[in-house]
């Protein structure tokens, strides 16, 4: 949607992945209030190839989409940039930060291990009551009750991410033996139906932190947040 319209409406969408992250939505022109979408005569290089950029306007809203028209697989369907519209759903749910993959799953299981937080040597956070959230290529995180953790050491940062699983996520650095780790910490506290068993609940990087579970350091896993 956008300016109040729905500018594209489809039973057959295309998921395409242009990033490995995350799909993008392509819906087939039939599909599309193409009175809306108009060429701006501009392209851009992506990795699937050139694409054709169009200016989308609705009752004074403005937004952007484009095209592939020399892919074949992508001939006739048009992507909409997802910051520029104003609401996407999927059926009557709406989606939020970017499309949902279907490959992506996300379990939450209460444990009763004991799972301790460790940085240079001092103890942050020690749990018999932890959720262990598993999400598809992504390594196990561990999330404590706020009772369970040196709250006095963390410091609530402005930094705010979103994620479409999960909801938006506040943080917290982090100040142990007069060193501070930035945005090391945060929590969901407003979380989407499917993770609301963390709500509030505070996770660190395992990236970045030592972690142990039953007193076994685990190893620190290598991602992009590392």
């Amino acid at each position: 949607m956008l300016g109040g319209r729905f500018i594209a409406d489809t039973l057959s969408p295309l998921l395409v992945w242009e990033s490995p992250f995350f799909p993008t939505y392509f819906f087939p022109e039939d599909d599309v209030s193409i009175e809306l979408v108009a060429q701006t005569g501009e392209t851009r290089r992506t990795r699937l190839g050139e694409a054709s950029q169009f200016s989308v306007t609705a009752d004074g809203a403005t937004g952007a989409a484009y095209g592939y028209p020399d892919l074949e697989e992508l001939s006739g369907h048009y992507a909409f940039v997802w910051k520029t519209m104003d609401h996407w759903f999927e059926e009557d749910e709406e989606v939020f930060v970017h499309a949902r993959d279907p490959y992506t799953r996300i379990d939450i299981l209460a444990s009763g291990r004991r799972v301790r937080v460790e940085v240079d040597g001092v103890s942050v956070a020690d749990s018999t009551h932890a959720s262990f959230l598993f999400e598809t290529a992504l390594p196990t995180r561990y999330y404590f009750p706020k009772t369970d953790i040196r709250m006095d050491l963390l410091t609530p940062t402005e930094k705010a991410t979103q994620c479409p699983y999960k909801g938006t996520a506040r943080y917290w650095s982090l100040t142990v033996n007069g060193e501070t780790y930035p945005d090391i910490a945060w929590a969901y506290d407003a979380a989407f139906p499917e993770s609301q068993k963390i709500m509030g609940l505070v996770s660190f990087y395992n990236e970045r932190v030592d972690v142990y579970v039953d007193e076994v350091l685990q190893e620190r896993p290598k991602t992009k947040f590392s």
